[in-house]
């Protein structure tokens, strides 16, 4: 696969980008391409402010802008995106249950703050690559899909199942879902009547180092740092639901392939995640962490969340045919990674927010 530097875009924007998945690709962009990299973000969500720090210390860095905004104010954003050549909107609420509580929010980021971003791109005059990070929580319940109980996991008793692909219809459930379904439809639309060139990428579970898990996103991380800090967790349901796991890097490689391959991809939407290699439930997740970090998790059990999926596998293939980009890190790497990063970091990971901000994070070289 050909790297980012083959692209010679001078400006990249990323929204959101000083997130988890935000940090990585502005970190390898840095390091393997001569853009700008501007990271517009509100600095809402926890450990934000450290990661941005971390990136400062790069090399490269003095490439590398911030801008303190939200996506939901329009000016902002299209002040931000002027001389853009690439858009990676990552900006979004996080997914969980405070969202129904809270529907405007979600709405006002997911949709309002999508088509800010989009307006942006075409009022540029640039014809920027949009890309988005939309999820597989698109896909709803999945209850569709028949599947038989072991002690450990589920499974689809069909035997070719190779995970949910591109052709499963979209059957929003929660509010998160509702407003990202959107957003992935007018990413898409903005392809085909304005000319943009846009990408959506439906996410399944993302996981590795710079992550600051909790229980309602990045639940590898949390389950990872409870385990070594000796904190309980809330597993809702029995366990055996049954998620797959990609590692952060090869999802900035997988961005990569798309804004390589921008004219065979540009207009589409893929599912990208583990696949079947890197599936797993939670009680086997679970007894991995125990195993690589010989810590014994303590878990307590409540009811299972309304709309849950109970087996969510992504199926690449579509996106593999186009671009050849495949996932490459296994489920122990993406553990060994996280762990690591609690080690070196476990002053600040176990913080809360405020005390966090008068500490600089370390990443593996």
């Amino acid at each position: 696969m050909r790297d980012m530097a083959n692209r010679h875009a001078q400006h990249v924007l990323i929204t959101g980008g000083a997130g988890f998945i935000g940090t990585n690709l502005s970190a390898h962009l840095l390091a393997h391409t001569d853009a700008t990299v501007t990271i517009f973000d509100n600095l809402s969500r926890r450990g934000v402010e450290l990661n941005l720090a971390w990136l400062k210390t790069l090399a490269g860095s003095r490439r590398l802008r911030f801008v303190r905004g939200d996506v939901r104010h329009e000016e902002r954003i299209v002040q931000a995106a002027r001389a853009a050549d690439e858009i990676y909107h990552l900006a979004a609420p996080s997914a969980g249950p405070d969202l129904l509580a809270e529907p405007r929010l979600d709405f006002d980021v997911n949709v309002t703050g999508t088509i800010n971003v989009l307006e942006a791109a075409r009022r540029s005059g640039k014809r920027p690559l949009v890309l988005f990070a939309s999820t597989g929580k698109v896909y709803g319940t999945l209850d569709f899909i028949p599947l038989k109980h072991t002690p450990m996991r589920v499974e689809p008793t069909e035997p070719a199942f190779h995970g949910i692909s591109e052709t499963t219809p979209i059957d929003v459930y929660c509010p998160y879902s509702c407003t990202k379904s959107v957003a992935d439809q007018y990413v898409r639309d903005y392809a085909r009547h304005h000319g943009l060139p846009t990408v959506v990428l439906r996410l399944g579970c993302i996981a590795g180092p710079g992550q600051f898990g909790n229980q309602g996103q990045g639940w590898v991380a949390h389950f990872v740092y409870s385990a070594l800090a000796g904190r309980p967790v809330t597993v809702y349901g029995d366990g055996t639901q049954v998620r797959d796991v990609l590692h952060v890097s090869d999802l900035v490689n997988a961005v990569n392939a798309a804004r390589v391959y921008v004219p065979v991809v540009a207009g589409k939407a893929f599912n990208i995640g583990g696949d079947i290699a890197r599936s797993v439930s939670l009680k086997e997740m679970i007894a991995l962490i125990e195993q690589i970090c010989h810590r014994k998790l303590q878990c307590s059990y409540e009811p299972a969340r309304p709309g849950d999926q109970m087996c969510y596998v992504s199926d690449n293939s579509r996106f593999s045919n186009q671009t050849g980009w495949m996932p490459r890190r296994s489920l122990e790497q993406t553990v060994r990674d996280v762990s690591a990063f609690w080690h070196a970091n476990r002053m600040f990971v176990t913080q809360p927010p405020e005390a966090m901000r008068r500490k600089s994070i370390v990443r593996a070289a």
